[in-house]
């Protein structure tokens, strides 16, 4: 039987470790975290998305997950609202949907669906090295072991450790937008201020911004935008950073960061794209979802491309009979005609949307004031073809405008 190692349990790892292992392979899934990740923000089920998870009869528990929502709002600091776009807008496919969910409920629905079809998992573990042999990849483990897998795919997020194993360090890929980016789950309490289905996003001058929107009952999505280019990983040298940003910033901002000191879910990285302008695969080595294209968060697109790509990879495994005959040639074959159904999508994706970043974080208060007018004014009947035009070919055919931090899930980091 072949053998795949996935590396990350992310939503592109688990959607491929399922997949394959319903088409008969064995498959071997490492994480270097502990456990499976919680956190990340919202996703959404629009497009090809669902129909990945259509494909995989998993639909209806994902739905069973779904968040109410309303819409989103920009809002000034005593929570006026200055625009917003209910989730009506440009025929549901506006900022934010219907059919929204946390990152992590999606990622439990792949992860129970993997397991189920035989695939193992092991946690607090990762690669090491990756030596080819006449019969495979020799993939050495931190936990000391080692084992020959007929295929290797990097799964595991935009600092992904195959990627720099295989292909070379991350700087020679990474190209960083210039903004940070924290998020994390806040527990209501008797006076935290209720939401009642709305997203509200709030800005100041600086690039700073603060959201909040809906999650499990009892419990509000956060997040902190502000410019930045590297943060630190120590989690206090994280709080450090920002106190640094938002202390003395309005809204809810002290209550925000007073959260974040005890949010167990605390995360905090930049938003970056990948860029690998060669192939995706060297030998019996691929990458998939953000390890091969990271379009950013602020693509609103890295959940539907992770599905979709983990879908083709495994489709293309399937054509050419891999996992029957796993010999270099089919390999070669299968991760070729998916890097040929990937590539274009993907690029398409990496291209925002005219303004995009100045759009999530504005540098001036007269920037803020035109980002919450161009909210209103894009909702304009008049204006919905040019809208459809601006979105058409960078990948965001099934939304009228790009989606920022306070309204796409942030893909957890793996390896």
């Amino acid at each position: 039987m072949a053998h795949a190692l996935v590396v990350g349990a992310g939503i592109a790892g688990e959607t491929l470790a399922v997949t394959l292992a319903r088409d008969g392979w064995r498959v071997t899934v490492v994480e270097i975290a502990p456990a499976l990740r919680t956190g990340g923000q919202t996703v959404d089920l629009r497009g090809d998305s669902r129909q990945v998870l259509v494909d995989l009869g998993l639909i209806d528990e994902v739905l069973g997950h779904l968040v109410p929502q309303r819409g989103i709002a920009w809002i000034r600091a005593d929570g006026s609202r200055t625009a917003a776009m209910p989730v009506e807008a440009f025929g549901g496919n506006g900022l934010i949907s219907t059919e929204e969910l946390l990152r992590s409920d999606l990622a439990r629905v792949l992860h129970a669906a993997a397991r189920d079809a035989g695939v193992e998992h092991r946690f607090a573990d990762t690669v090491e090295q990756l030596t080819d042999t006449a019969d495979g990849v020799e993939v050495r483990f931190r936990s000391g072991s080692a084992e020959v897998f007929d295929i290797v795919a990097g799964a595991d997020g935009s600092h992904s450790r195959i990627r720099s194993l295989r292909f070379g360090p991350e700087q020679a890929y990474r190209r960083p937008l210039g903004l940070a980016h924290a998020w994390f789950t806040l527990e209501e309490g008797p006076g935290t201020p209720p939401l009642d289905g709305w997203a509200l996003s709030y800005n100041e001058p600086g690039c700073r911004g603060l959201t909040a929107r809906p999650g499990h009952a009892g419990q509000q999505e956060v997040g902190m935008t502000f410019a930045a280019s590297a943060v630190p990983r120590d989690r206090d040298a994280r709080l450090a950073t920002l106190e640094d940003a938002f202390g003395g910033a309005g809204w809810r901002a002290a209550e925000f960061l007073a959260a974040a000191r005890t949010a167990p879910d605390l995360a905090l990285d930049t938003y970056d794209q990948i860029h690998v302008d060669g192939s995706w695969s060297d030998g019996r080595v691929v990458l998939v979802g953000d390890a091969a294209w990271c379009a950013s968060p602020l693509s609103g697109l890295g959940t539907a491309l992770g599905l979709c790509g983990a879908a083709e990879l495994a489709a293309a495994l399937r054509g050419h009979a891999v996992s029957a005959e796993p010999t270099a040639e089919r390999i070669r074959a299968a991760f070729s005609t998916f890097e040929a159904a990937m590539r274009p999508r993907a690029t398409a994706a990496q291209k925002l949307l005219p303004g995009r970043v100045r759009m999530v974080a504005p540098r001036t208060r007269w920037g803020i004031r035109a980002n919450a007018l161009l909210m209103r004014i894009v909702q304009a009947r008049v204006l919905l073809p040019l809208v459809a035009f601006l979105a058409g070919g960078r990948g965001h055919d099934d939304a009228a405008t790009g989606a920022g931090p306070s309204v796409r899930g942030r893909s957890r980091h793996a390896g």
